[in-house]
Parts: C-alpha cells; sequence; structure tokens
C-alpha cells in the first residue's frame, strides 16, 4: 500500500540532532552576566560599597540561574503554542525584574507589583511578535 505523497513522515531521535548556532548560546549567557553583575552591584550598593565574596557568590548564582532558565525556554519555546510561549517569557521577565527590585530593598508588594507589570507588557509584546510572524 503506497502512502500518499504529503503523509508526514517521523525521522529517528539518534539521526535527529538540533545544532544550535553560537547565537543561541550567547544571548541567555550575555543575559546571565548582565543580571549577574547588576544583582552583585546591587548587593555592594547595600553593604555602603564593600565588595564581599558572598556579592559574587549571589551574581554568579544568579547569572547561571537566569541563564539556565533562558536557555531552557529557548530550547522548548517551538513546542508551545504562541499564547502559552509569550505568557512563558512574560513570566521569566516577571520573576527576574521582581528578583531585581526585592534585593534592592524594594518590599515584597511593590517587587511583585513591578515584576507583574513589567511581564504583563514583556508577555503582551512577545504575543504580538509571535501572533503577526506565525
Amino acid at each position: 500500500m503506497a502512502a500518499h505523497a504529503a503523509m508526514p513522515h517521523r525521522r529517528r531521535r539518534s539521526s535527529e540532532r538540533q545544532h544550535h548556532s553560537p547565537a543561541a548560546w550567547a544571548l541567555p549567557v550575555a543575559l546571565g552576566v548582565v543580571l549577574g553583575i547588576w544583582a552583585a552591584f546591587i548587593q555592594r550598593a547595600q553593604n555602603d560599597g564593600v565588595a564581599t565574596g558572598g556579592q559574587w557568590v549571589l551574581g554568579v548564582i544568579t547569572a547561571v540561574v537566569l541563564a539556565a532558565l533562558f536557555l531552557g525556554l529557548m530550547r522548548i519555546q517551538h513546542a508551545l503554542p504562541r499564547e502559552l510561549r509569550a505568557l512563558a517569557y512574560g513570566a521569566l521577565t516577571a520573576a527576574t525584574v521582581g528578583f531585581l527590585i526585592s534585593l534592592a530593598g524594594g518590599s515584597v508588594l511593590r517587587a511583585a507589583g513591578i515584576g507583574v507589570a513589567v511581564g504583563a507588557g514583556v508577555a503582551a509584546m512577545t504575543f504580538y511578535f509571535y501572533y503577526t510572524r506565525e
């Protein structure tokens, strides 16, 4: 029995390797480094400008966590519908901004409010971006 020419076929998982460009790795790493340095300098300002090892540990952990989350989101974004994809980017942005606001000494309510506002803006922007290009 012959299959129709338009019938989709599946490739084997072993032969299917995704190769990511250096730019796909550079963006999460660069954003992670920027956020890590930013978090370390916020912590340094809280200590009256005195450099400590703890602030750099905080910066490195912050950079690694954000880069890992962003890279993971970039790897699975094509499997998500555009609404969920926009919501995921908005949630990641909201958590990041909320963390920086709370680190700077803002209250929990202020950090959550600003984080949700910025995250909603990013979610709306990314939804519009994906909606107009799909």
